[in-house]
Order: structure tokens, then C-alpha cells, then sequence
């Protein structure tokens, strides 16, 4: 018999926080893809005082039990911005790791879905942990690599698991992989168009002025991404804390900001592979795993990275002379790239129907080599007792 244990964001401490966090080594302990998040990273984001998504989100975590032992767990969430933006009353499921047993996943998405029930909510949408801002989908192509930076994993089964208890697609999005290298005739020809336009100016976010930057940088994908499937701009305040969390990350060469005439125009953003660099770590950073950590880092040196954000302004998109934009800003990240010893990369995600997107990305050398789905289904109302 399956046995649920839930509690407030703001309460999971103890031994339920143990065994949400640790639950994922038995479910992936014969999966050598898996790469397990730092707990102390995954305990911030699951903590109200530290992650400003809480203000203006609330959720439950929730570990699944068989026979006293853990075998799963999920998570939900409301996200206000989302609701104010759509008016649609969906809620989200997310964090969804379980063993191969139906009778747990349905347990578990019950449990999500009695929450969000309680509190309004007409849908039931995931996995989105916690706000489409962070991690997003289940991964149904691609199990035989490691997941990058920000990007969930899962065993084969899940989505199935996640279909049998009444789910249905809502959206597919693909990551792409990259092989650093000599570019492509097309797009060195774009990347030297757009170098010699005198109004266009080009350079790396500066980290002595980083939140200012991240800033720019965010105000700009805000306009790019603003019409995508289910898009909620980021506020302030996680703005900030994004800024915060770069400093140890951020490498400027793996950043660009063009400006047109002086007006910034377009952004691109890729972080360092952190996932290459704690493989071994097990979730722990502590006693030595942030000694490690930081010489492979600022030492070793990465050999992967994440494209994780690319934006153009709608104004200069929709400009003939400006469309080669998309792909000099690939250009230049390619070649700083390679210069820093990078040797491949990840682009993404990207929705499926987002067609120009994904063109641009092959025409530039991409292959789409994981596809997550998103899912889900109306909330049931309530039976009286």
C-alpha cells in the first residue's frame, strides 16, 4: 500500500526533506545519465526564504511511501503572476521521481491534485518545478545522455506513468546539441554581415555591473519571449537573485548584448555545464565537494555549456536588415566558445511549434536530441463524502 506525507514549502525539513531529496537515488541507481542536483541548491529553491518565487507562489512537497520505504515524490505549485497573466486556473505538478509503479505516480499526482483543488484551481499541469521559469517537462527522448545545467532527467517509464493517470500532452519542447567548431559558410557569412553594420555594437555582460546587466538581459528576453505558449516574465526580485546566483557561475565570454544605435537589441546568455562538474558529488557540496567544485570550474576549466537564454527585440526582429541577428549572435558565442576549450553545447529549450526558432537552430549546426513533454488534465470537482 502506498503511503503519501506532504508539507508546506516553508516546513519540509526533517526526514521528509531527507527522503525527498534522496528518493532519486534509488530510483536512478541504475541509470548512469543521472546526475543529482546539489541538495543545497534544490533545498534553496524549495525554501520561501530564499527563492523569491514564493512571493507570489506557494506549494507542497510530497514523498511517496511502500512497506516504510521512500519510492517517490512530486510537488505543487500556484504561480499568481501565471494567473494573473492567463485567468486560466492551472495549477502545476512538479518534481515528479518515482519507481516504475503506477500505483505511485497516481498516488502522488492525486495528492497534487487534491492541493491545487483546494485552492481553485480547474487544471493540473507538469511536471513545472515550480513556475515555467525553472525546470519544465518529462523527458521522453533522449535517455542515454547526461541531463545539462537547469534541464530535468527521467527513466523511460515515467510518462507513461504520467499518461495511465489520465494526463495528456499539452506541449513538447526540444533541447539541441551543439558541437563547438568552425561554422558553417551561411552563418560565418551572417556573423561578418552584421559586424560591419556601424549602428550595431557588441559586448559581454560585465560583471562589475551584473545586476545591472542580468537586467538588460532579461528586459530583452521578456520582449523576445513575450507571445511563446504560457511565457510569465520574471519579476524583480528573481531578477536580483538570478544575479546572485551567476557570480559563481557566469563566464562574461559566454555572454553577449548588442545594441542598435545605442538601444539595447539583443541578448544571448549561456552559463558553464554545472552538471559536468558535480557528476560525482552525489548532491553533497560538503566537506569537499566545493573544493572540487570550484577548481573544475575556475581551474579544469568547463568542456560543456548551456545556451539558456537568446533574444531579440521584436522592433529589430521584424526587421529585414536585422534578421541575421539570430545567427551572429550563435557565431559569437561559438567562437568564444572555442577559445575558452568548450567543445560542445546545449540549446534550448525550445517549443515545437516555435518552427522559425528551431530552423534557425539547424540551419546553425543544432540537432534536437531531447524532447520533454508537458501534460495535463482537468482537475475532478470535489465528491461529497
Amino acid at each position: 500500500m502506498v503511503h503519501i506525507e506532504s508539507s508546506p514549502m516553508g516546513s519540509l525539513t526533517g526526514r521528509l526533506k531527507r527522503d525527498f531529496l534522496g528518493v532519486v537515488n534509488s530510483i536512478y541507481q541504475s541509470d548512469s545519465a543521472y546526475i543529482r542536483p546539489l541538495d543545497m541548491e534544490l533545498g534553496d529553491r524549495l525554501n520561501p526564504k530564499k527563492n523569491p518565487f514564493f512571493e507570489h507562489g506557494e506549494g507542497a512537497a510530497f514523498v511517496a511511501y511502500k512497506d516504510g520505504v521512500p519510492v517517490g515524490r512530486a510537488t505543487a505549485s500556484i504561480d499568481r503572476e501565471h494567473l494573473a497573466r492567463y485567468g486560466d486556473n492551472v495549477g502545476f505538478f512538479g518534481f515528479l521521481d518515482t519507481v516504475n509503479d503506477e500505483t505511485v505516480a497516481k498516488a502522488l499526482l492525486a495528492k497534487a491534485e487534491a492541493w491545487l483543488r483546494a485552492r481553485g484551481m480547474k487544471t493540473i499541469r507538469g511536471p513545472i518545478s515550480l513556475s515555467i521559469n525553472e525546470e519544465m517537462g518529462c523527458l521522453v527522448d533522449g535517455f542515454d545522455t547526461p541531463p545539462f545545467i537547469m534541464m530535468p532527467h527521467h527513466r523511460p517509464y515515467q510518462a507513461g506513468l504520467i499518461e495511465k493517470a489520465g494526463f495528456d500532452k499539452v506541449k513538447d519542447v526540444y533541447a539541441w546539441s551543439y558541437r563547438v567548431g568552425e561554422l558553417n559558410k551561411r552563418t560565418a557569412r551572417a556573423q561578418r554581415e552584421m559586424r560591419e553594420l556601424p549602428e550595431l555594437q557588441s559586448r559581454m555582460v560585465e560583471l562589475k555591473h551584473l545586476e545591472r546587466d542580468v537586467r538588460l538581459v532579461v528586459d530583452i528576453f521578456n520582449d523576445a519571449w513575450n507571445e511563446n505558449w504560457a511565457f510569465v516574465p520574471l519579476t524583480r526580485n528573481e531578477v536580483a537573485k538570478m544575479a546572485q546566483d551567476f557570480r559563481l557561475l557566469l563566464v562574461p565570454e559566454l555572454t553577449r548584448i548588442v545594441s542598435i544605435d545605442g538601444e539595447p537589441a539583443a541578448v544571448a546568455l549561456a552559463l558553464p555545464n554545472l552538471n559536468e562538474m558535480i557528476a560525482d558529488l552525489d548532491g553533497k557540496i560538503l566537506p569537499f565537494g566545493i573544493a572540487k567544485l570550484l577548481y573544475r570550474l575556475k581551474v579544469r576549466g568547463p568542456k560543456s555549456a548551456r545556451m539558456i537564454i537568446l533574444g531579440i527585440r521584436k522592433k529589430f526582429r521584424m526587421q529585414r536588415r536585422y534578421m541575421p541577428l539570430a545567427s551572429f549572435l550563435y557565431a559569437e558565442m561559438n567562437d568564444s566558445a572555442a577559445k575558452l576549450g568548450i567543445e560542445f553545447g546545449e540549446c534550448g529549450w525550445t517549443l515545437e511549434d516555435n518552427h522559425a526558432v528551431n530552423a534557425g537552430i539547424k540551419m546553425m549546426g543544432g540537432t534536437a536530441y531531447k524532447t520533454y513533454r508537458v501534460f495535463e488534465r482537468p482537475i475532478a470537482e470535489q465528491r461529497p463524502a
